[in-house]
């Protein structure tokens, strides 16, 4: 049998496209440098699938797969079949060998996840069915295949399980000082996993601007003719750089409970990432495979993440992380810094440092966002 003969066996029905597949794509290829590190990180410990394995005992994944099949729509040739064609379509593009189950929930509210810890399930609710076009929506479907690619849905498990562990145990003193940090750790790692799957959405959709549609219609509704991706992405670099270090604070404080980044952040990291050389060697059929995923170097992951840390602050607007940058590098003054940044002050009230106080702040709001469930795509 032929290669061609045998994909076609394998992926009997697929519809006819003209994009680009990956056969036996890594998803390091599509990773965050952060999401990367730690799940190279956690790959590599000795006895973890053990760990995890005795631990389903204790999640709730067969009461889960048991209330979706018995109260949600599972997705097939004979419902939701051009869901169906999309989630194959998305498993073929990113050689993901077993098509996961995929079920529509009815929820008013646009949302998709991807969680399992033995087998990854898929959940769209009938609000994102509905308010996407098909290359929107199959943007969104790569994008919780590449979740499940990643291995993320473990981990997504995890924190849903944590999180609802807490709020059972918020009434002891103490009692969820523990697992609140370990969640707070995990949200962090959950945000950089989301733009991970973006990157994996737009790999499978290959259509950039499908990607930031299905990005403003979440943020703003089915208004697309109300909206500009331009404007849209202008607040990105308006959220980043506005405002004093009390803004920066509460851009902290805002971001913390969330499972995901800022809408608009993601649209622009997206975009970033779609015009980035990374992206444009996968594309041209240079990205790592996943048979070399056993020999990747933890040590080299997390140099990786740490470039990426250290890049960020160097060229981030915000004004917390351009006094990190500023101290990082040897400036000087930091009581003055400080008052100037929390005060918003120019540079008259420089310091003892010839004069070198803060730098203007540029103006701008911190922005709000609404938070959004484990699974929002």
């Amino acid at each position: 049998m032929t290669e061609d003969s045998h994909e076609e066996a394998t992926h009997e029905n697929v519809p006819s496209r003209q994009r680009k597949r990956f056969p036996g794509i890594s998803s390091r290829a599509y990773e965050h440098p952060a999401d990367r590190s730690a799940l190279v990180a956690l790959r590599k410990l000795t006895g973890f699938d053990t760990v995890f394995k005795a631990m389903s005992a204790l999640l709730p994944e067969r009461s889960l797969r048991l209330l979706f099949l018995s109260d949600s729509v599972r997705v097939s040739d004979a419902q939701f079949a051009h869901l169906h064609a999309m989630l194959r379509d998305a498993c073929y593009i990113l050689d993901l060998e077993k098509v996961p189950v995929m079920y529509v929930a009815q929820d008013p509210k646009p949302n998709a996840m991807c969680i399992g810890l033995d087998e990854p399930i898929i959940v769209v609710t009938t609000g994102l069915v509905e308010l996407l076009d098909e290359e929107e929506m199959r943007a969104v479907v790569g994008h919780e295949v590449g979740h499940a690619l990643s291995g993320h849905s473990v981990y997504r498990t995890i924190l849903l399980f944590l999180t609802n562990l807490a709020l059972k145990v918020a009434w002891i003193p103490l009692g969820n000082v523990a697992i609140m940090a370990i969640v707070t750790a995990l949200r962090e790692w959950f945000r950089k996993s989301e733009l991970s799957a973006d990157r994996a959405g737009l790999l499978v959709g290959q259509d950039l601007r499908a990607s930031m549609r299905g990005l403003m219609k979440i943020a703003g509704g089915n208004h697309l003719h109300e909206m500009n991706v331009d404007a849209f992405l202008e607040q990105a670099a308006e959220y980043e750089a506005g405002g004093d270090l009390r803004d920066s604070v509460l851009k902290i404080l805002n971001v913390l409970p969330r499972t995901h980044p800022f809408t608009t952040v993601r649209a622009a990291e997206l975009k970033k990432w779609a015009e980035s050389r990374d992206y444009q060697r996968v594309m041209d059929g240079h990205y790592p495979r996943r048979d070399d995923d056993k020999d990747t170097s933890v040590t080299d992951s997390l140099r990786d993440s740490a470039a990426h840390y250290a890049d960020t602050v160097r060229n981030s607007k915000d004004p917390l992380m351009k006094l990190v940058g500023d101290l990082a590098g040897g400036a000087g003054d930091l009581g003055g810094k400080l008052r100037d940044k929390f005060t918003g002050g120019g540079g008259s009230g420089g310091s003892g440092n010839g004069g070198n106080g803060s730098r203007p702040s540029d103006e701008g709001s911190g922005g709000e966002g609404r938070d959004q469930g484990p699974g929002k795509s």
